[in-house]
């Protein structure tokens, strides 16, 4: 057995913010998948191009930069955004009045916390990931049974929801799981930008007891629980679709 000298709570903890953080990125990422596929398979050229430029861009690029740049460039943009919007407002409602007192009508500063950079960050990031999931999946989805919805009279949002949605999660959770697996792994760079998930805790208690192997094989322990738990919830939800959608 690991003694991890009393910070068992601590790495608990961290491994409650870990799993927070995890599945409301997951949730982000969906989000930002389907439309982005959406976008993709659109006969609108801008949106097209924006969901394009979208994933080539994010990956592209290392994870570990992207959030480094969000989290430090993205506060300073917002930040930045939000003050030239108050000038802007000022010098409209004040229309050259040189006794008109300058007005904060949105806030001049908002910290972004480590938690919700994470969020954002790993959301975005898997967004571009899922986008290609979900657009794959779409395209395997039998065009005729579509055709046949909308002759019907279904509306888009029935035909969505009834007819393409199902079957396109049949094809969409192979590549949906893996991006999950990867996406739980990848929560562990959050820790760079000072969130107290799992790996920060046990890397504050490897230093404060020189035990950095048992804390970090600590933390691949409960990794790998939680990849084991993932694996067994995404066979059922791959038996549940086939058998919905034979």
């Amino acid at each position: 057995m690991l003694d991890l000298k009393g910070y068992e709570s601590s790495l608990l903890e961290g491994a409650w913010v870990t799993i927070e953080v995890a599945l409301l990125s997951l949730l982000l990422a969906v989000t930002l998948g389907l439309l982005g596929a959406l976008a993709k398979l659109s006969s609108f050229k801008p949106a097209r191009w924006l969901a394009t430029g979208y994933t080539t861009v994010i990956r592209g690029i290392p994870d570990l930069v992207l959030m480094m740049l969000i989290f430090f460039g993205g506060q300073v943009l917002l930040n930045n955004s939000l003050y030239s919007f108050n000038q802007k407002l000022n010098d409209w409602i004040g229309g050259g009045d040189p006794d008109h007192q300058w007005v904060s009508y949105l806030p001049d500063y908002v910290e972004i916390s480590p938690f919700m950079a994470g969020i954002i960050t790993i959301g975005f990031i898997f967004g571009a990931y899922m986008t290609e999931t979900f657009r794959g999946a779409i395209l395997a989805v039998d065009k005729g049974e579509l055709e046949a919805a909308r002759a019907y009279g279904m509306k888009p949002t029935l035909v969505f929801r009834r007819i393409l949605f199902p079957q396109m999660m049949r094809h969409a959770l192979p590549g949906l799981g893996n991006n999950w697996l990867v996406l739980l792994k990848t929560t562990a760079l959050v820790s760079i930008i000072g969130l107290d998930d799992m790996v920060r805790k046990a890397s504050l208690a490897a230093g404060a007891t020189q035990l950095p192997f048992t804390f970090y094989m600590a933390v691949a322990l409960i990794f790998l629980l939680f990849t084991a738990v993932s694996t067994s919830m995404l066979r059922w939800a791959e038996r549940h679709y086939a058998i919905q959608t034979r």
